[in-house]
């Protein structure tokens, strides 16, 4: 996965027991649009922008029985990550109905892949 990827291009990915051969699955993609729509109801405090509109999700992964989530943060020591890693679960989990992950990845966020410019 690229350093640096516009909040468009999330990357999704099936775990090896619901692995399809490489075409496009019109339901996995609908999953995959819902949660990012339940993830828009998560918002960053100290920015009052969604996690999905500052592309700090960075890869979907589901799965039949369990899902994950992997996300950046805007901070590294963010005091609001306790708080927004459950609300991403519980939305996650509201669309899937079956337990969901929610991963923090140690890469650091760049405004510029939300197309903010400061």
């Amino acid at each position: 996965m690229p350093d640096s990827m516009p909040a468009t291009e999330i990357q999704t990915t099936a775990t090896a027991e619901t692995e399809a051969p490489a075409t496009y699955d019109p339901q996995r993609r609908a999953k995959e649009l819902a949660i990012l729509d339940a993830l828009r109801s998560v918002v960053d405090p100290e920015l009052g922008m969604d996690v999905v509109e500052l592309a700090l999700i960075r890869q979907i992964i589901i799965g039949s029985d369990a899902s994950e989530i992997k996300m950046v943060l805007t901070t590294p020591f963010c005091p609001y990550a306790g708080s927004m890693v459950q609300q991403i679960q519980d939305a996650a989990e509201g669309v899937l109905e079956h337990p969901v992950k929610v991963t923090l990845l140690a890469e650091r966020w760049d405004p510029r892949e939300a197309g903010l410019t400061w």
